[in-house]
C-alpha cells in the first residue's frame, strides 16, 4: 500500500518540479525574445533534431521533453516577426493556417488516429520559452482536462 503512494508522491514531486522548471524557462527566455532562438539553429542544421518532417515552410521535430508518447514541434521556417501567436498580423494568416494543417499531416503519420491535442504557448503566462512560434502536437495517450 505504501509503495503505491510513494510511487505516486514521486511522480507528483517529479511533475511539479518540470513545471517550476518550464515556468523559470519561460520567465527566462522572455529577455530574449527578439533575438535569433535555438529554433533558428535548428532550421539552419547547426545543432540536430530528430525531424520528423520538412518542407519549404515548415519544420516539424520531436521534442526533447516529450509530455506523452508523442510529443512534436511544428515551426514556420522563416519566422517573419512571429515569436508569438500574440504577435500574429494578417499577412501570417497564410502560416498559421498551414502550420495547422501539418500539424494533421504529422498526426496521421505518427498514428495518432484516436486523437491529439495542439497547444501553442504564448508569452510569460503562457509558459513560452522559446520566442519563435512553434505548435506543440500532442498524442499517444489519453489527454486530460483542464490542461494546466
Amino acid at each position: 500500500m505504501n509503495r503505491g503512494i510513494d510511487k505516486r508522491l514521486k511522480i507528483l514531486s517529479s511533475h511539479i518540479a518540470a513545471m517550476a522548471s518550464e515556468k523559470e524557462a519561460a520567465l527566462a527566455a522572455v529577455s530574449s525574445a527578439d533575438g535569433p532562438t535555438i529554433f533558428d539553429k535548428i532550421i539552419r542544421k547547426e545543432i540536430p533534431a530528430n525531424v520528423v518532417y520538412e518542407d519549404d515552410k515548415a519544420l516539424a521535430f520531436r521534442d526533447l521533453s516529450p509530455q506523452a508518447p508523442t510529443h512534436i514541434l511544428i515551426i514556420p521556417k522563416i519566422k517573419d516577426g512571429l515569436s508569438g501567436l500574440s504577435k500574429a498580423e494578417e499577412r501570417h494568416c497564410e502560416i498559421l493556417g498551414y502550420l495547422l494543417y501539418i500539424a494533421k499531416v504529422v498526426a496521421k503519420q505518427e498514428g495518432l488516429d484516436k486523437g491529439f491535442r495542439i497547444v501553442i504557448n504564448d508569452g510569460p503566462d503562457g509558459c513560452q520559452s522559446v520566442y519563435h512560434l512553434h505548435i506543440h502536437l500532442i498524442g499517444g495517450r489519453q489527454m486530460n482536462w483542464p490542461p494546466g
